[in-house]
């Protein structure tokens, strides 16, 4: 079946179909949907007119019977296509304000000079993964990766530096102070 665009319906959707193929400052898009309906007109079949625009037949064809369908409406782009924004931006500032919370697994002292820890299987640091985790469990759906755009978007910081003097070893202790264990030997004379 040869698939053609159906005639213009009245002067003024030709007119407008003809003006804007030839536009110079039009959306690219929208002139090149304009030229398919307009060679279509002309009499050349959809392979003639995949060739001269140099794109797909799919996409002609595509575009001609939107045109058929809902005439000059259907060369518009359609609105909503694209990622939308994940979160909004009272999340975004749940989420900044979480990493100035600390972190459930730290310990702490208590008045009667024992160590605790709100939850001790909980992450004793700030991590993106932990971020991510807690954003969830107050119902914002985000992921490790969006965490950490938020976050350098803002200039904000979510971990602290680590010291080497810490280990995740349960026998190591750390002996002597920094300053000492950092001095260069002298040479001797």
């Amino acid at each position: 079946m040869v698939l053609r665009a159906r005639p213009g319906c009245g002067e003024d959707e030709q007119a407008v179909v003809r003006r804007l193929s030839r536009a110079r400052k039009a959306p690219r898009d929208a002139v090149m949907r304009a030229r398919m309906i307009e060679l279509s007109w002309s009499g050349l079949r959809v392979p003639a007119v995949a060739a001269e625009l140099d794109c797909s037949q799919k996409t002609v064809r595509c575009w001609i019977h939107r045109f058929n369908r809902s005439g000059l409406q259907g060369l518009d782009d359609l609105g909503g296509q694209g990622g939308k924004r994940g979160i909004v931006e009272e999340e975004r500032s749940r989420i900044i304000s979480l990493v100035k919370t600390v972190p459930p697994g730290r310990l702490r002292w208590e008045p009667v000079g024992e160590l605790w820890a709100f939850d001790e299987s909980g992450p004793p640091e700030w991590t993106l993964d932990a971020l991510a985790a807690a954003a969830r469990a107050e119902g914002i759906e985000v992921g490790r990766s969006q965490v950490r755009r938020i976050l350098l978007a803002e200039g904000v910081r979510w971990c602290r530096t680590r010291s080497w003097t810490r280990s995740k070893d349960p026998d190591f202790v750390p002996t002597g102070s920094s300053a000492s264990i950092l001095t260069r030997p002298t040479a001797s004379p």
